[in-house]
């Protein structure tokens, strides 16, 4: 619906016949130039008769005025939450897991060094195996006797900054030098010295490192999980906020654009309004200028006139 459709119907106002034509209105300021009357009422009257022409228009003007701006304030809300969006999704965008996972490389160390700890068990089972009826518990005893360090939090050989002590050493050495030696003595019983010397050396060292490889690669493995599940959680994130951002950011720029066309609607009705408006209060001041000039002449040249001249004039 056009917005004159909501301008009050109102009767056009009848103009004074002396403000209606130019030369009536210069003999009205003659009239009164050489009168006695003062030009501010017939000034008053004229200012008063365009200040009810332009009422409505004033009126006009400044409602098409308010809803520019009330339009223009909801478009800079929009682009404010649009430039929030879109600097939440660079935000989100750079953001990078705490640290990036090695799981391949994790998970072949892992298998690797169970099938260290197992072959070391086959290993002390066969060797105990002409010794011992019951060979198998005995293994196993041995094996977990051995493999104690793997309960340990920590080890010396991997920590660079751990201080040895007897204690210490005790704690890292101590079971599996002990299991180590327990198997070097029973295979005297079936093997030459050499193979049982190379037997002890290597349960020996698989039961210092091979435990805490395990443990080690456990830990790495509970990082890397950790590094990979908080990098698929931030990917679905991205994933899933970006998409909500963007689609809103969309809708945000539809709804501008529609904002924008209803702007572009009341521009020309208000700019018509403003032209009309400042049309009337040019005439006004022209108005106003021509009764004052053809005043002042007439005030000028009275005291050069007579009174018959003057009242000839003046039509008396």
């Amino acid at each position: 619906m056009p917005l004159d459709a909501f301008r009050p119907a109102e009767e056009p106002e009848i103009i004074p016949d002396w403000l209606a034509d130019e030369d009536v209105l210069r003999d009205e300021g003659v009239i009164f130039g050489l009168s006695d009357s003062r030009p501010e009422e017939k000034i008053g009257v004229i200012r008063t008769y365009f200040q009810r022409q332009t009422a409505t228009l004033e009126r006009e003007v400044e409602q098409h005025n308010e809803k520019i701006g009330e339009l223009n304030l909801f478009i800079g809300e929009k682009e404010q939450r649009i430039t929030e969006l879109r600097q939440k999704r660079a935000q989100l965008d750079a953001q990078r897991p705490e640290g990036e996972h090695q799981l391949p490389r994790t998970l072949i160390g892992l298998v690797l060094s169970i099938a260290m700890c197992v072959g070391n068990y086959y290993l002390i089972e066969e060797t105990l195996r002409p010794v011992f009826q019951d060979s198998r518990l005995i293994s196993v005893g041995v094996f977990l006797a051995g493999m104690f360090s793997l309960f340990g939090r920590t080890s010396a050989f991997h920590d660079p900054d751990a201080r040895m002590s007897v204690r210490r050493a005790l704690e890292e050495i101590g079971l599996p030098l002990a299991a180590a030696l327990f198997v070097f003595v029973q295979a005297l019983q079936t093997q030459s010295v050499p193979r049982a010397i190379a037997l002890y050396v290597f349960v020996f060292f698989l039961f210092l490192y091979a435990g805490k490889l395990l443990l080690g690669t456990l830990t790495v493995l509970r990082n890397d999980l950790r590094y990979w599940s908080a990098s698929r959680r931030l990917e679905a994130e991205k994933r899933s906020k970006g998409e909500a951002w963007e689609a809103e950011i969309r809708q945000l720029e539809a709804e501008m654009d529609d904002l924008r066309v209803q702007k572009w609607q009341v521009i020309p009705v208000l700019n018509r309004a403003d032209a009309e408006r400042s049309r009337l209060i040019a005439q006004r001041d022209m108005l106003i200028n021509l009764f004052e000039s053809e005043y002042a002449l007439a005030r000028s040249l009275r005291d050069r006139l007579s009174e018959s001249q003057r009242r000839a004039i003046r039509g008396e």
